[in-house]
């Protein structure tokens, strides 16, 4: 019974030295003395889903050889509405864990190459990240609020691994310029699917265009990875050294290119794209007499319409709706605007010979022109800014033309 009684105290007394987490979490405060540590980074794939790559916390045990990859990047698509909490920004993801054979075959058929850094842990540090680790994967704590930017498989890694080390790799990659913001960062990583590329983009908000730093950069898996060459921790003798004690390729991959260093610049070719539109309309309009014009016109000026205005319609329920804070205030409303689905009818019925559009619908369109010129005056205003400035160069000549053209309809 004395020995239940003292084998109890010094738990308790080792308990007591290690931090209780708001979560719930308490370290067993035995060292992991047998065991390494590593961040294994996997190389971005072709499915949208893997085009910003992946990461998982590894640990070894030098007694077994086991070697066993934390993940926290799983979700499942036959999760109960998993496409409506998806556009309500109300995704639910978990960790697990699992063989790191089984992950690096994986990655292996797709031709992707895996990154390991070994981290120079104290056992300390080890055995708090094991325990850790093993709490997280229980099943009642297991899932988690997945955001894309600040709560997915990368912040998770890389939040675990600062608790570990008691805030200093917080202290060290908070407030380092990275030289990006989200929407950069993100576009880049996306950029060879093209058309999930300018959806993403038209559906951030001002919120994505704040410079990050390090810390918040690294909600990449490759950018957390670039991140820990350059952390400096003090060992157990006050002497610092680097956090990556070595680098080894698990898989040499070759068979795709990795990210691009910058997204592609969108201004030039939409501001073409957008003052071709716009003259083609006009040059339409002015052939009013011959029916190929006329059906022209009123097939392109209704698709665009059709288009602003669903767009429109779709910006303003991601604000409103949903809990995908990047997106809101998104000012691009004012190129896509909902109002443009009112001239709807009018530009369908452009096509008769006989077209007599309203006063109405003139004031409208000046108005939703109005409104896209002011997207383009507020560019210069630095409270208001946003990187939106390539969607004003599409939409905007096209916008003016098309009230143009209604206004000079009017008068003949």
């Amino acid at each position: 019974m004395l020995r239940k009684l003292l084998a109890l105290m010094i738990l308790l007394a080792a308990a007591s030295s290690v931090r209780a987490d708001d979560d719930g979490f308490l370290a067993s405060g035995i060292p992991g003395d047998t065991l390494s540590v590593s961040l294994v980074t996997f190389q971005p794939g072709t499915e949208y889903w893997q085009r910003f790559g992946h990461n998982a916390l590894l640990l070894r045990e030098s007694t077994t050889g086991v070697a066993v990859a934390y993940n926290y990047g799983l979700f499942d698509f036959r999760q109960k509405n998993f496409f409506l909490n998806f556009a309500r920004g109300w995704m639910v993801y978990r960790v697990a864990p699992n063989y790191l054979a089984n992950d690096l075959q994986i990655y292996a058929e797709d031709g992707r190459w895996a990154l390991e850094q070994k981290l120079d842990l104290s056992p300390q540090q080890r055995g708090w990240l094991r325990d850790y680790l093993a709490w997280n994967v229980q099943r009642e704590h297991a899932d988690y609020r997945y955001d894309y930017f600040v709560s997915n498989c990368s912040t998770r890694v890389r939040d675990a691994l600062d608790r570990a080390l008691g805030g200093a790799l917080r202290k060290q990659l908070e407030g380092r310029a990275s030289g990006y913001d989200y929407r950069n960062e993100a576009l880049r990583l996306i950029s060879p699917d093209r058309p999930l590329m300018i959806a993403m983009d038209v559906a951030l908000g001002p919120s994505a265009d704040r410079p990050i730093d390090v810390w918040q950069q690294s909600f990449g898996p490759l950018s957390l990875m670039q991140a820990l060459r350059g952390v400096r921790i003090k060992g157990d003798d006050g002497v610092e050294h680097p956090l990556v004690a070595a680098e080894i390729r698990l898989l040499q991959g070759g068979a795709l290119p990795d990210p691009p260093s910058l997204p592609p610049d969108l201004r030039l070719p939409f501001l073409l794209v957008g003052l071709a539109l716009a003259g083609l309309l006009f040059a339409f309009s002015r052939q009013r007499q011959r029916r190929v014009a006329r059906l022209a016109f009123a097939g392109v000026a209704s698709l665009f319409t059709l288009l602003c205005g669903l767009g429109g319609i779709a910006l303003a329920l991601l604000w409103g709706v949903t809990d995908h804070w990047a997106g809101w205030r998104n000012e691009n409303l004012l190129v896509l605007n909902p109002l443009c689905l009112l001239l709807l009818p009018v530009w369908l019925t452009s096509a008769r010979t006989r077209w007599q559009p309203g006063a109405w619908a003139l004031r409208l369109a000046r108005l939703i022109g109005i409104g896209a010129a002011l997207a383009l005056v507020i560019r210069l205003v630095p409270a208001l800014y946003q990187a939106n400035l390539h969607w004003v160069l599409l939409l905007l000549p096209v916008h003016a033309v098309l009230a143009l053209c209604l206004r000079n309809e009017r008068r003949s």
